[in-house]
């Protein structure tokens, strides 16, 4: 089982490229399952999560295959078994994603219902409800979604989708779906986030017709079939957020090739409060920090808010910032799992429910930390980064997830950071 060994206290300077977002490839991938015709998308990240996608469309009979460039070229025209399997879905919940091309293009699927998240409860009664809201018939038997279009019709049909709460995995399944379907669908509460309309666009290349997407009203006007295309996957806001923090917090000057400042207000913001100096170049985002920061109270929420996949890495920066802090997670109810292992590292936090008060500290001390999820895997890298002496980073599989080639990254702008493998393990 692969560790991180971290040798703190090194400013990082330099540049670091942004990956594809892997919030964005994923339902891209399962998007190209609309089409009998080829699909290639460009600037797709190397993760775990991508690699065991691209096995869950194999397994259907997809023909799919990767460069060393980021590219992948799909063709689902021999697609023969619309079926995601528990032993691929329990590792990844974003393959739920598939269930909305399937029922759209084939009429039925079969599909796991998926696993792999220890942060918290996603139901995906939202997906059910809002692709029933289409005229799909769906029953939960033995661990499985089965769908099949009711009625005798053979597509989908326009509806107006309003969900209980904003998802975006469901507006995903809904905006794939409704592509096929016949009529309009209009969703009602949309999520906002770039990745949407990062896949909004991928499809309206495919030929369908989508307004509204980046807002809370998407309007979608169905076509009997769509072709291929050519698609650049967006840069991921999250890696560059990360960095964003490991810079803050580290010192230095860093340049992220490719990131957005748009796709980061409530984050950028928060650091420039804190001190640090973020900027938004053609080239991408330079952050640049020096001295002890400022620490931020903050509130996770949708995007546009503060978003929750930052939580972890921003508190990391609190925990050695100048003063008290408050982090409010309302979001997932299990995403403070990463405290325990800060406070090994001396960190002073105390959590109550949904809030955690964190006292800053002006050093923290290497020690052996367990990575809970993926981007407490991220927040006690930062941390070790900062901290005096050495940290080992265990059960990094799950930064593997969503990160490309993190250390490889850190080590090209001046940390001192490495792969070190450990013995097996029983990943649970």
């Amino acid at each position: 089982m692969d560790k991180l060994l971290i040798r703190g206290g090194r400013t990082l300077r330099g540049e670091v490229r942004i990956s594809g977002a892997k919030n964005a490839a994923l339902p891209e991938l399962c998007a190209a399952l609309l089409t009998d015709q080829p699909v290639t998308l460009h600037n797709v990240p190397r993760l775990k999560d991508v690699e065991t996608m691209l096995k869950l469309v194999h397994n259907m009979g997809v023909v799919a295959d990767r460069d060393d460039n980021g590219t992948v070229r799909i063709n689902a025209r021999s697609l023969e078994v619309p079926e995601a399997p528990y032993e691929l879905v329990k590792t990844m919940r974003a393959s739920v994603l598939a269930l909305g091309p399937l029922i759209a293009r084939f009429g039925r699927a079969k599909v796991s219902l998926p696993g792999g998240c220890a942060i918290g409860s996603r139901p995906v009664d939202q997906h059910i409800k809002g692709l029933q809201a289409m005229g799909a018939e769906i029953v939960v038997e033995h661990g499985y979604m089965i769908a099949s279009i009711g009625g005798g019709r053979k597509r989908l049909h326009g509806a107006r989708i309003t969900t209980d709460m904003v998802t975006v995995t469901g507006t995903e399944n809904f905006l794939m779906a409704a592509a096929l379907a016949e009529g309009e669908t209009v969703l009602e509460n949309a999520a906002q986030e770039p990745e949407i309309t990062d896949l909004a666009e991928m499809l309206i290349s495919m030929g369908a017709k989508i307004e509204g997407h980046g807002t809370s009203r998407i309007r979608i006007q169905g076509v009997e079939k769509l072709g291929g295309c050519t698609h650049q996957v967006v840069a991921d806001r999250i890696e560059a957020g990360t960095f964003l923090c490991a810079v803050a917090a580290t010192g230095g000057d860093v340049m992220l090739k490719h990131g957005r400042t748009d796709h980061l207000d409530a984050v950028i913001e928060k650091l420039r409060a804190a001190g640090a100096d973020v900027t938004g170049t053609d080239e991408g985002i330079r952050v640049r920090s020096h001295g002890r920061l400022k620490a931020q109270s903050f509130r996770t929420t949708e995007y546009p808010g503060f978003p929750t996949d930052m939580q972890a890495q921003f508190m990391a920066l609190n925990v050695i910032a100048e003063g008290t802090s408050t982090v409010t997670e309302t979001i997932f109810e299990n995403r403070f799992m990463h405290v325990d292992e800060m406070l090994r590292l001396g960190a002073r936090i105390q959590t109550d429910g949904k809030v955690a008060v964190i006292e800053g500290v002006s050093q923290l001390s290497g020690a052996t930390v367990m990575a809970t999820d993926l981007r407490a895997s991220a927040s006690l890298v930062i941390a070790g980064l900062v901290a005096d002496g050495e940290t080992l980073v265990d059960r990094i599989y799950h930064l593997d997830r969503g990160y490309d080639r993190m250390e490889s990254k850190l080590r090209g702008i001046g940390a001192d950071i490495e792969r070190v493998a450990g013995p097996a393990e029983v990943q649970p």
